[in-house]
């Protein structure tokens, strides 16, 4: 009885669970489309496995390469030229301090200048105190006079035959003394003139009336006639850079103007903070040039006549080295060939190729990623 109880327990609860997934949609369709992918990954192995024993028996029905659409350059020698590109400065050629031409300075009693005035070679520009040398100068002059009166005296007596001939040359040697004495007084007068050293500019005047001027950068003069432009090299550079190489200085903020000039000068020392080298190089007269304006340098060191040259995107590496892909025809088709190059020198979008690729050939410049060796190309659209 009791097996009997339990067997149609059993076969009631399967009836149960059967109807109540028959009842749900979204079971039946899951496995609606699990059927139908099995079904579709079994027929997908099917074809390709025919289409393998297919291409086995009969090579003419192997599927054809796809032809990949790619833009070609031929290769062109042509110069090439590499620059260091730096961020320098213009600065002044001729830059003075002026200082008391006396050595001690003095106390201003006058200023004739003030920051940002021109001024040229030779103008004055200060006045220091001379009173006390102003006092001397009176001294020496009425001793000149006294010795000048004395010797006209001794002169006419001599003239007269009376006196000696000692006692006239005497006299005429204190005139010499007293002279002596006032031309030195009017020297030391003029060294309390301060004057200019060169024309230019006032940049700083940091003395005023009443202090005392000793030239410790008190007035400094600029000469924006005459430019240079500098810069900091990296040491690494210390072969290649001297006087003589070509330089391109460029003021971005008078519309990229460039100059073409020469290193004028070339430090042999380097900076052990920066690691470098200082450079400048001398700049004709431009209006607009100013001292600290900000100057990108380029700095010739290399460059090659008749070079082959491809522009930098196109290189490429793999775990063999590096290389670039040209077009070739083969019969009567093209194809992609793999050439495997040695570099030279980089510079902006160009690289220099020394070796691997040769004039007239044609390189992929457009549609090279992802293309392989032997792939057919076409430049033409399909």
């Amino acid at each position: 009885m009791n097996k009997i109880f339990l067997s149609a327990f059993l076969t009631g609860t399967i009836l149960i669970v059967s109807c109540g997934h028959a009842s749900d949609p979204i079971a039946t369709k899951k496995a609606e489309l699990q059927k139908l992918r099995d079904a579709q990954s079994d027929l997908s192995k099917k074809i390709q496995t025919a289409e393998d024993e297919l291409s086995r028996l009969d090579t003419s029905s192997a599927k054809k390469e796809k032809t990949k659409l790619v833009a070609v350059q031929a290769i062109a020698p042509m110069s090439f030229t590499h620059f260091i590109d730096l961020q320098g400065k213009i600065d002044a050629l001729n830059i003075a301090y002026v200082t008391p031409r006396n050595g001690a300075g003095g106390q201003v009693k006058g200023v004739y200048v003030k920051k940002g005035d021109v001024v040229k070679k030779g103008q004055l520009l200060l006045k220091l105190d001379d009173a006390l040398l102003q006092q001397q100068l009176l001294q020496a002059k009425q001793q000149l006079s006294f010795a000048q009166n004395l010797y006209g005296r001794r002169k006419n007596l001599w003239a007269d035959k009376i006196g000696t001939e000692v006692e006239l040359v005497t006299a005429k040697n204190q005139v010499d003394q007293a002279q002596r004495q006032v031309d030195i007084v009017n020297q030391q007068i003029d060294l309390t003139n301060v004057y200019a050293d060169i024309s230019g500019i006032a940049d700083d005047v940091n003395i005023r009336l009443g202090e005392f001027f000793t030239g410790n950068n008190q007035i400094k003069i600029v000469n924006t006639s005459n430019l240079k432009a500098v810069a900091q090299v990296p040491e690494n550079y210390l072969s290649k850079i001297k006087v003589g190489s070509n330089v391109k200085v460029i003021v971005p903020e008078l519309n990229n103007k460039t100059i073409q000039t020469k290193v004028s000068v070339a430090g042999n020392l380097i900076d052990p903070s920066t690691r470098s080298f200082y450079i400048e190089s001398k700049l004709p007269y431009e209006r607009g040039f100013y001292p600290n304006q900000v100057a990108l340098v380029r700095i010739q060191d290399y460059t090659a006549e008749n070079a082959i040259t491809i522009p930098v995107n196109t290189l490429q590496n793999d775990d063999k080295g590096q290389y670039v892909m040209v077009a070739e025809k083969e019969g009567d088709r093209m194809v992609a060939r793999k050439k495997p190059v040695t570099i030279g020198q980089m510079y902006e979008d160009k690289i220099e190729i020394k070796s691997g690729v040769k004039e007239g050939d044609s390189i992929v410049t457009d549609g090279y990623q992802g293309l392989y060796d032997g792939q057919p190309i076409t430049t033409q659209v399909l």
